[in-house]
C-alpha cells in the first residue's frame, strides 16, 4: 500500500480533499457510525460522478473511486466531527 500525504493512497487523499474537506463533518456525520459514514461517502461520491459524467469519463471516474479507502475517509470524518473540526 502506498501512502500519499498520510492517506492510504492518492485516490483516497484526492477524494477527501476535493469532495469531503468542503463539508462540515458534524453535519455530515450526525449520529452515524464509521461503517455508515463509509457507505454514505461512497454513495455520495459515486452520485456526483453519475450526475456529471458520461461515457468513458464516467467509467474512468468510477474506476478511480473503486481505489478509494472509504473506511479511512469515514474515520477521518467521524474523528473531525467529534473534535468539532470541519
Amino acid at each position: 500500500m502506498s501512502h500519499h500525504n498520510r492517506w492510504a493512497n492518492a485516490e483516497t487523499w484526492r477524494v477527501q480533499l476535493e469532495i469531503f474537506s468542503r463539508l462540515d463533518a458534524a453535519d455530515t456525520v450526525g449520529n452515524m457510525n464509521a461503517a455508515e459514514v463509509a457507505n454514505w461517502a461512497e454513495e455520495y461520491a459515486c452520485s456526483i460522478v453519475e450526475q456529471n459524467a458520461t461515457g468513458n469519463a464516467r467509467d474512468w471516474a468510477m474506476e478511480y473511486l473503486s481505489s478509494v479507502n472509504w473506511g479511512e475517509i469515514a474515520t477521518h470524518l467521524v474523528d473531525a466531527a467529534r473534535e468539532g473540526v470541519a
